[in-house]
């Protein structure tokens, strides 16, 4: 089978197409033939090497010394496709269902068939939508609902999510709204229109307004990105609210802030990492086949140009997921 290999840290360009043995399911797996993957924040990271300084030395022994070691040697974490074998100690699938999922910290996605356990990370797809959307669900979808529940996010409240328009924003604004709360999105004079459409009460380009000088509270101040100050986002906060930002990383600066703001003041602190619930999985199916929420994708390519993908993606700028394709099946 066709497989990305990462064969060095670097660039785009040390992602190569190479063959690779087809994988066989144990008892309790089964083997989805993957119509659609993604390029996500982690692929960019363990491809690109790029960790805080602190954590050189540990990422390093944990993804690998010289190159990216197995699991990390094959990157991707979403997918999108269908069963085409079940151990025989399946109960949840069988062969032809549609699943869509994430292999999460294993990776392993990037290739043509991917073997996970019946009870990991894996739903059956939304009836509505095609494998290339349903694949850019996990990702953002799970993490920006893990820290929307976190932050007990609900009816009546205010909340700002800097960087609305990227992969957790996207998600993040539509599940607030869900939640019935009234929304503040942040993102480039680009995305206004985007942002808006997913259900934003207000859309602030950053661009051209510090969103912290309007002199507006917020119950809740979500960093999806990890790029507002915490100054600016302390300010915009109300005295009891809740700041969450999904790329801290422990003991970095932004970590100790975060730390000492939980001491001295009455204000909540969240960050760390996504939690890995089943059930986050299928409530976001659910709200995708209600038509609450949307996935929301920028662009896709074909597996043959996963490099241009990488490309497009490293240059910081992508609305929502790029989504990988790897068969044209809708």
């Amino acid at each position: 089978m066709k497989t990305i290999v990462c064969t060095k840290y670097g660039p785009p360009e040390v992602l190569q197409i190479k063959e690779t043995a087809k994988p066989a399911p144990k008892d309790n797996e089964i083997l989805i033939k993957v119509f659609a993957t993604t390029v996500t924040a982690a692929d960019f990271r363990v491809r690109s090497f790029t960790v805080p300084p602190a954590f050189w030395l540990p990422a390093r022994i944990m993804f690998g010394l010289g190159k990216p070691r197995k699991p990390f040697s094959v990157l991707g974490t979403e997918l999108a496709g269908e069963v085409e074998a079940a151990g025989k100690d399946v109960r949840r699938f069988k062969p032809g269902d549609p699943v869509f999922g994430t292999t999460d910290s294993h990776f392993g996605a990037y290739a043509e068939y991917v073997c996970m356990p019946e009870d990991g990370l894996v739903e059956t797809k939304p009836a509505n939508l095609s494998y290339e959307a349903a694949a850019a669900i996990p990702f953002g979808g799970r993490a920006s609902l893990h820290f929307l529940r976190k932050g007990n996010v609900r009816q009546g409240q205010k909340i700002l999510i800097y960087g609305a328009s990227g992969c957790l924003g996207t998600y993040a604004v539509q599940l607030a709204k869900v939640f019935g709360a009234e929304v503040t999105g942040v993102c480039s004079g680009a995305n206004l229109d985007l942002v808006q459409s997913l259900g934003a009460d207000r859309v602030i380009d950053y661009t051209k307004e510090d969103f912290s000088k309007s002199g507006e509270i917020y119950d809740v101040v979500f960093d999806t990105v990890g790029k507002s100050s915490f100054s600016a986002c302390m300010r915009s906060l109300g005295k009891e609210g809740t700041y969450m930002n999904t790329v801290v990383v422990p003991l970095s600066g932004h970590w100790c802030r975060m730390k000492w703001a939980s001491i001295t003041t009455r204000r909540k602190m969240i960050g760390g990492e996504t939690g890995k619930q089943m059930e986050y999985l299928t409530f976001l199916k659910e709200l995708v086949e209600a038509g609450k929420i949307k996935p929301v994708i920028d662009r896709c390519y074909p597996f043959e140009q996963i490099v241009e993908a990488h490309r497009y993606v490293d240059k910081g700028h992508k609305k929502g997921s790029v989504v990988v394709t790897l068969a044209p099946k809708n």
